[in-house]
């Protein structure tokens, strides 16, 4: 046996075993490649080898490149030296044997050899995309020769990951495995049978490419989608680009034009945010400030107190991974509507394809609804999602803390309000945390998880919240208690500024217009329509209860008061006919905002889009600059991550923070100052953003000097 670090070879007899072995997930790498090279010239040079089979250690076959590396790599080599060029090409078939995931480099390592097998459990995709830059080792013209280009556009431009039945079904796979097959096993007999047989490599498969003759306008129908869902990113065009130059070039000429294509992405801003957002995600998980040994407690059943449509998506949440959840409300009519608005939710997704009508009822079987205290007594973690309200939230802490048994997890969905006030009555040291969802909780994939004081919240509540995110499915970002948390207060600077932007001159037809240009999927006046405008004015009473120097909005609170709540009343922001959902401008609107401002001594004046776009994104900025500077956040790509998952932030531009630092600190700081000037102390810059702009350090890079 022949051993690398990174890469194994040795024979079963008269098949050559090539093992990767590169932990965790077995990345590609130079080291990587050279050991498959190395054990495939060995299997080629050694007369008693008839075949050879690549297989990963581990979980996994070959779960993609080192993402680390891109941008920093060295030139590549000519093609003829390439690693996939180099497998394709051995003079003796080659059988991927697939566990686990075959992503990126790992597929196109995959779909270099002459056969595919996997087991059932195994995925595959070309996930590139995700990072702003296409697979730049043959995936763009194999996968097309192997699935069809209609396929393989879907598949590259999205990167969606696909079974093993379905890359099967696709001509990705050659054979899937029996469930609890030895797949290396498998693997060499499968060589066996092959050995003596004519192989054909993918470059010669030109069979599938007919697919894109016959129909010649696959192509600007894929440019058309992809301009609906992924606006201004130019990654997806490549693809497609280089899609088209499989259907229309010699495959070695192809291979250049995907090489050219992917040079010109990998050093983008929007690859460099994407693989910022990648890491950042990562890094959320981390908290600096843990005692060491710390480990999380198992969390198996559930219970939810609420059933409306916050509690109703929490309890989706469990019970779309597997974890029983109990849903506890206070009257049976309340229960009956909740309950049945899962059922519709879970309806909705099976008419349009999503889920299995199975899948649908094991989940539901995994929610029991229940109108006792006593029923959910046993629950490793109890979510209160009441009203917003210190009021209503204290009694039913109180409760839990006397109905839940030693060392349940106790857990608000508060998105505001003082976790350590609200914890109080349940008199449970150390066992209760903030969970904030987001809506809609079984869709979106932030929870902002609030540590208390140290008697509200201990280390292993921190963690075990953390986790519990993870098992459903969530991206856990840590955030101190500060009013709004981090989340919605550093999100509350933009709220308010909006609507000063009316006062000033603006329409909300224009702000959302700048917003949607800049990536978001809907306006933030949309946006507030479809949260309701009651919910938005009953925060700011609470804020200016709290603080009597808190910058009222007249013209939003105006429209409350004229019943005009959004959506759910037909009118708001904008007007809405009954069953639609479309945002119409109201004359009245514009009416009411110009007499207003008049009333409020405003000189109505015209805004560029890149004064709104700053007004609004700067405010923000500063804000999560002071929740650094108080500890309330551990690092500013935490606040990025909360963006990107809670508010629909455009992913390609990387966060809130990596936005800025493309404009740059000082210029940043520099608007804000003249800004502070100008408006008065809603402006007054952030400590550390100062400090930040002297020190020229960017914005995502920012840290809290302590944590309290």
């Amino acid at each position: 046996m022949v051993e690398t670090q990174l890469v194994r070879y040795e024979t079963d007899g008269d098949i050559g075993i090539i093992t990767v072995d590169n932990p965790p997930v077995n990345a590609l790498s130079p080291g990587v490649d050279d050991g498959i090279l190395a054990g495939l010239a060995q299997a080629n040079a050694d007369p008693a080898v008839k075949a050879v089979v690549l297989i990963g250690a581990g979980r996994s076959f070959i779960a993609g490149a080192d993402i680390r590396q891109f941008g920093k790599r060295p030139p590549r080599p000519p093609a003829e030296e390439r690693a996939h060029v180099i497998i394709e090409r051995s003079a003796k078939p080659i059988v991927a044997a697939i566990h686990g995931y075959a992503l990126g480099g790992g597929l196109e390592r995959a779909m270099s050899c002459h056969y595919r097998i996997a087991v059932p459990s195994a995925k595959v995709g070309l996930p590139e995309v995700l990072i702003g830059i296409l697979p730049g080792s043959g995936g763009t013209q194999r996968l097309p020769r192997l699935a069809g280009p209609k396929r393989a556009l879907e598949m590259i431009t999205s990167g969606r990951h696909v079974s093993a039945a379905e890359a099967k079904d696709y001509g990705i796979l050659d054979e899937v495995l029996a469930n609890g097959a030895d797949l290396r096993a498998e693997a060499a007999a499968f060589a066996r049978k092959i050995v003596g047989k004519p192989f054909r490599r993918v470059s010669e498969y030109n069979d599938r490419l007919q697919e894109a003759r016959d129909d010649p306008r696959m192509f600007d129908a894929m440019r058309k989608a992809i301009a609906r869902r992924a606006r201004n990113q130019k990654a997806p065009y490549n693809c497609i680009l280089a899609v088209e130059a499989a259907c229309s070039l010699p495959f070695m000429q192809g291979i250049a034009r995907e090489h050219e294509l992917f040079a010109e992405l990998e050093n983008t801003t929007e690859a460099k945010a994407l693989r910022y957002a990648f890491f950042a995600e990562r890094e959320c998980a981390k908290i600096p400030d843990l005692p060491p040994g710390v480990k999380p407690r198992e969390i198996n059943t559930a219970a939810v107190i609420g059933a409306g449509t916050m509690g109703g998506g929490i309890a989706m949440s469990f019970a779309d991974y597997g974890v029983p959840v109990k849903v506890l409300e206070v009257s049976q009519e309340a229960l009956d509507r909740g309950m049945a608005q899962i059922k519709h939710n879970y309806r909705v997704s099976v008419q349009r394809g999503s889920l299995a009508q199975e899948e649908m009822e094991r989940r539901l079987e995994r929610i029991t609804p229940v109108l006792e205290y006593e029923d959910i007594k046993n629950a490793d973690v109890a979510i209160e999602v009441v009203f917003e309200d210190l009021a209503v939230k204290q009694p039913v802490f109180e409760r839990l803390g006397k109905v839940m048994k030693p060392g349940a997890l106790l857990l608000s969905n508060t998105s505001a309000i003082d976790i350590d006030a609200i914890s109080e009555p349940a008199h449970r040291s150390g066992e209760v945390a903030g969970a904030h969802f987001f809506s809609p909780a079984n869709v979106m994939k932030l929870l902002e998880v609030v540590k208390g004081g140290p008697e509200t919240t201990s280390p292993e509540a921190l963690v075990t919240t953390m986790a519990l995110g993870r098992k459903i499915g969530k991206i856990s970002v840590v955030a101190g208690n500060t009013d709004g948390f981090v989340a919605n207060r550093s999100r509350a600077p933009f709220n308010s500024e909006m609507v000063i932007l009316l006062e000033d001159g603006c329409l909300p037809a224009q702000v959302d217009e700048v917003m949607i240009d800049f990536g978001y999927p809907m306006g933030p006046f949309a946006v507030g329509d479809l949260a309701g405008l009651d919910i938005s004015a009953a925060g700011r009473r609470r804020r200016l209860a709290a603080n009597s120097n808190y910058r009222t909005l007249p013209i939003a609170d105006k429209l409350v008061e004229l019943g005009r709540y959004g959506q759910k009343t037909g009118a708001g922001w904008y007007r809405y006919e009954q069953g639609d959902r479309t945002p119409h401008v109201d004359p009245l609107v514009t009416e009411l905002i110009e007499t207003m401002s008049a009333t409020m001594g405003k000189a109505r004046r015209e805004f560029s889009n890149e004064e709104i776009l700053r007004r609004l994104l700067f405010s923000s900025v500063n804000e999560a600059c002071k929740i650094l500077e108080e500890g309330k956040a551990y690092r500013a790509s935490d606040i990025d991550v909360m963006w990107l998952h809670g508010f629909g932030f455009p992913r390609y531009r990387g966060g809130l923070m990596f936005w800025a630092d493309g404009i740059g600190v000082r210029d940043v700081y520099n608007q804000i100052a003249s800004w502070h000037q100008q408006y008065g102390e809603r402006w007054a810059p952030s400590a550390l953003l100062r400090e930040l702009a002297e020190t020229n350090m960017p914005l995502r890079e920012a840290k809290p000097k302590f944590y309290p």
